[in-house]
């Protein structure tokens, strides 16, 4: 009996540098109608180039599959059709769910209207066929009133919520084959669950083969049936949901699955896969030296702040209620701290971050940086707080200019702040911050199309970092990461504020990296403050 899709021996190459280097190589996987297969590992491990082959959507000309097979149904060689031939079996037989749903949905176009372009476009419906098929699919992903969401556009809704529309573009056309790409990285906990059960669900209904490409092991307890572990372009262990994640054989898997921040205790340092694989991790090394703790002085104190958004209503356009994003927060930053900031999506968390740097307007309110109100500040006061607070955006690719390779955008703010005098100095400066963040100063001169998304996270970690800020607001900064190179941010934010006692607001929705990473916590919810404290008394009352 022939399996649903199987991959045989798939080697890829990308062209970098002018010759073409191996992406993946000799890659065999196989997977059964009704089963889910993970693949796992870390950024840059070949996961998502694995994925892109099947369905032949790897960047023309500087892509290529060197070798192999890629079986659908046993005899369709995928790898071997053309553009048009391949284009029938993409959606209709093979869908692909994405990581950044925000980036792959137009963000000028309604969402129902993108959902039945695909219907349209493969079953020929007409607007209104098409329209009664979409809502029935986003009643199926559960979307809440599917109505409305149909004329809504993506920023319109949330990250859950766009990744539903994602799931149903995907399924219009019911496909046998699903391919989700870490469809959960950035969301909070209560969605990435209902994103899981919402995938398992169809899946069982359908009886499709889902293969679900991740960097995090633990995610998988209870969803995957088999999971394959990938290192270097290579899979290096295939085994049960129970084998795997309970009873690893290789050392890599191993070290994946310990690299994660421990429920209990706060070691100082994180050990990393470098370190386990090396045979340089130790427990007594890792957790031997303390924390510092931080002043009692205030850096940020931030008054009453609100950020209501009008919603305008009738003809005449009148405001008749508000959206009230962040609504009469109140708190202290302590210099040199580590402050905690969590809740739901929608809760106003990022919102508060942005408020705070100066990167969204308040609707009243005080954000007084070391002593004075932010909006008393001259325009040299103002440079200096930008310099001073930096921000390390949630999305790693949508907060980097296509255009511009990754050293030039780096090295951009050094010459806005006047902290370099040529062009060779902000160089040096840059290699030096990549060596920093864990990647090679080779690197200063690709696009960032041409990394992973933990890769472009971060460099944009390395362009906050460049400026030596003061305090730091991180929103979702480690969320896109693989769990080895989460633990070698950290450490890096770790070191970085002992060794300039910096000043960090930490925005997660990941409840162990913020209770290791914070000293205090606050929870928020609809856009108020229901508590605030020291990490292990609000984490515990939370959960």
């Amino acid at each position: 009996m022939s399996h649903l899709l199987e991959i045989k021996k798939l080697s890829t190459e990308f062209l970098s540098d002018g010759r073409w280097q191996k992406a993946i190589d000799q890659v065999s996987l196989k997977l059964d109608k009704g089963k889910v297969l993970a693949i796992v590992g870390e950024s840059g491990s070949g996961k998502s180039v694995s994925s892109l082959s099947i369905t032949q959507l790897l960047p023309k000309g500087v892509g290529r599959i060197s070798e192999g097979q890629i079986l659908y149904e046993g005899e369709i060689d995928l790898s071997k059709l053309s553009e048009d031939k391949i284009r029938s079996y993409r959606s209709k037989k093979i869908a692909m769910i994405f990581q950044e749903p925000m980036t792959s949905l137009n963000p000028i176009e309604k969402c129902g209207k993108q959902v039945a372009e695909v219907l349209r476009f493969h079953f020929g419906m007409n607007k209104k066929e098409a329209k009664e098929k979409v809502l029935g699919l986003f009643d199926k992903v559960e979307l809440p009133e599917p109505e409305l969401i149909y004329d809504k556009y993506p920023f319109e809704i949330s990250g859950g919520q766009k990744q539903r529309v994602m799931i149903a573009i995907a399924m219009a056309c019911e496909p046998q084959v699903l391919i989700a790409d870490e469809p959960t990285t950035a969301l909070d906990p209560a969605v990435s669950a209902s994103i899981l059960k919402l995938i398992q669900r169809i899946q069982k209904e359908t009886g499709m083969g889902v293969i679900f490409i991740t960097h995090d092991l633990e995610m998988l307890r209870g969803f995957a049936d088999e999971i394959a572990v990938m290192y270097k372009g290579k899979v290096i262990e295939v085994g049960t949901n129970e084998v795997i994640l309970n009873h690893p054989k290789e050392k890599y898997t191993k070290a994946l699955l310990a690299c994660r921040p421990p429920k209990k205790g706060k070691p100082y340092r994180l050990p990393t896969v470098d370190q386990i694989m090396a045979g340089t991790y130790s427990p007594e090394t890792l957790g031997s030296q303390p924390k510092k703790n931080a002043s009692s002085s205030v850096v940020i104190n931030v008054d009453e702040l609100k950020v209501w958004y009008p919603i305008k209503k009738g003809i005449l356009g009148k405001i008749r209620e508000y959206v009230k994003a962040v609504d009469g927060i109140s708190f202290d930053l302590l210099k040199g701290e580590t402050l905690g900031l969590v809740g739901g999506s929608g809760s106003g968390k990022t919102t508060l971050g942005r408020a705070i740097v100066g990167l969204q307007d308040i609707s009243s309110g005080r954000v007084i940086f070391e002593g004075k109100d932010r909006s008393s500040f001259s325009r040299s006061e103002i440079m200096q707080f930008r310099k001073k607070v930096q921000i390390i955006f949630q999305d790693p690719f949508s907060s980097l200019n296509p255009k511009m390779t990754i050293g030039r955008a780096i090295c951009e703010p050094l010459f806005a702040h006047d902290m370099v005098s040529s062009k060779n100095e902000a160089r040096e400066k840059c290699k030096t911050m990549l060596n920093k963040v864990g990647l090679l100063a080779k690197h200063i001169d690709r696009y960032p199309h041409e990394f992973s998304g933990g890769q472009r996270q971060r460099i944009g970690i390395a362009r906050s970092l460049i400026l030596e800020p003061e305090v730091i607001v991180c929103d979702e900064s480690v969320s896109a990461l693989d769990v080895s190179v989460q633990a070698q941010v950290l450490n890096l934010l770790n070191d970085l504020k002992d060794e300039f006692n910096l000043t960090y607001l930490f925005i997660s929705h990941d409840m162990d990296v913020v209770r290791y990473f914070s000293d205090r916590v606050m929870h928020m919810e609809n856009g108020k403050l229901i508590a605030i404290g020291k990490s292990e008394e609000i984490l515990a009352v939370d959960q």
